[in-house]
């Protein structure tokens, strides 16, 4: 998969890139990441890719020139399609999930533009851009450190980035619930025990205690993705237990 990335500061994507999984899947030729300066597409001797807002306001507003050219440049010189999402990152977009990044996935290319300043003129919106996205709802100096981690999200579900694919399909927000408690050696730290079941052997056991730990997390910690989860009878029979245990323990 390729990622050709438009920033006014590329030197921001060679450190994070450069280490652990997504450094190994760059190496093999899985993953390339590409960081191309919009500053390139600037045609006056200070490459000036930003300038007042009309109408009057405070800070200053990317051009839509140099974008524009910054992309069809990629399109070009990639071999890219009009078919091939451009995202721009924004604090306006949808926000970034883990079925939006599923979509993403399906790619072979993305084209990601990172604003700075106060955004970007909103003919780039209107006109260039297919896609708008979001890492939350706050506001970045700039749109690089969205793009790295939407890069770094959607890289994991690109076959031969993670060891094992399956490590990725009890993710949290993957199955639609949050994941279950997980447990390494040594079996007692301090005190700290792992649950008895996890060292049983008996699978079947195992899978029902990590179910309905997901299920107990989720009600706990994030309700709301209960309202969209796939849930079997089961699931609906394990909740409505938790919950009375819930309310139980809330009345001591």
């Amino acid at each position: 998969m390729r990622f050709h990335v438009l920033t006014l500061f590329p030197g921001m994507f060679t450190g994070p890139f450069d280490e652990g999984i997504i450094a190994r899947a760059r190496k093999s030729g899985v993953l390339d990441i590409r960081a191309h300066d919009i500053r390139d597409q600037a045609h006056d001797r200070h490459r000036t890719v930003d300038d007042y807002t009309f109408g009057g306001g405070p800070g200053m507003l990317m051009k839509p020139g140099p974008i524009f050219e910054a992309v069809e440049a990629v399109r070009a010189s990639a071999g890219l399609d009009d078919g091939v999402p451009v995202v721009l990152m924004s604090p306006q977009g949808r926000r970034l999930t883990q079925p939006i990044v599923e979509e993403l996935s399906r790619n072979d290319d993305l084209v990601l533009i990172c604003g700075r300043y106060e955004g970007v003129d909103e003919r780039v919106r209107q006109h260039l851009a297919t896609d708008e996205i979001s890492i939350g709802d706050y506001v970045l100096g700039g749109g690089e450190l969205a793009a790295m981690v939407l890069i770094e999200a959607v890289s994991r579900l690109v076959a031969g980035v993670v060891g094992s694919m399956e490590s990725t399909e009890d993710d949290s927000y993957t199955t639609g619930l949050l994941q279950h408690p997980l447990y390494t050696r040594p079996a007692e730290y301090r005190g700290m025990a792992v649950p008895d079941v996890l060292l049983s052997g008996d699978h079947a056991e195992i899978a029902r205690w990590r179910r309905r730990e997901s299920l107990r997390r989720t009600l706990q910690r994030r309700p709301d993705l209960l309202d969209t989860a796939e849930l079997s009878d089961e699931d609906r029979k394990l909740l409505d237990q938790l919950g009375a245990q819930e309310r139980a323990g809330g009345r001591r």
